[in-house]
């Protein structure tokens, strides 16, 4: 899958909300209650990219949540990772 370029991650980003870029990848932070609510979430995004075959890179600090995407395969942000930032938000919602 083609890395996507500079604009094309700009441009898929306006309609990514509270994602950013974060050098070669795109990232969202996301807070919680507390700690089991920020568990639950990672737990659904968890199944979601089993189901996808395409994962976050995960940080959790109690109870707020980093989750970054890149395709390392390819070597930058993908359509897959796009994709997978708009399923993401979803389980947010």
């Amino acid at each position: 899958m083609a890395v996507l370029t500079d604009t094309e991650i700009q441009q898929a980003l306006t309609s990514l909300s509270g994602w950013q870029r974060n050098g070669t990848a795109i990232q969202r932070v996301f807070r919680f209650p507390d700690f089991k609510a920020a568990m639950k979430f990672v737990n659904k995004v968890a199944e979601t990219a089993e189901q996808a075959n395409h994962h976050p890179d995960i940080d959790i600090r109690y109870n707020t949540i980093t989750l970054a995407l890149v395709s390392h395969d390819a070597g930058g942000v993908t359509q897959r990772d796009v994709r997978m930032a708009e399923a993401i938000n979803k389980i947010a919602a």
